[in-house]
């Protein structure tokens, strides 16, 4: 599925089976607390936290298709194209970051520098 497809597809189970969108300020505490559920999914299956009972049987799958759900929610809300948005943005960052990361010692495996920004 294109980024055009899933943008459409989602439209019409909005206006489906939704009956409408939420406002934009709902869906963007709905896209916070989405992300909150990714980052406690990958705190317990990544990180040194143990599952609760709660959270047994979440797929980190599931989880990311809800954000990505709620973004395509507030793209369509807001006139945004995601094809195009993602085409410019990684055209962005192609020319910000054309050898940042290539001469980060810290992603190629030389000496790393402490860190001192904290």
């Amino acid at each position: 599925m294109t980024l055009d497809q899933a943008q459409a597809t989602v439209d019409e189970w909005i206006t489906t089976t939704g009956v409408r969108y939420f406002s934009e300020l709902t869906n963007m505490a709905i896209l916070t607390e989405e992300v909150g559920e990714v980052a406690r999914l990958i705190a317990r299956q990544y990180g040194e936290q143990s599952f609760k009972e709660s959270d047994k049987g979440r797929e980190l799958g599931d989880e990311l298709a809800d954000v990505l759900f709620v973004v395509i929610c507030l793209a369509n809300q807001t006139g945004v194209n995601l094809t195009d948005a993602l085409a410019c943005n990684l055209a962005k960052k192609t020319q910000r970051d054309a050898t940042r990361h290539r001469d980060n010692p810290k992603l190629t495996g030389g000496p790393t520098a402490p860190a001192t920004d904290l």
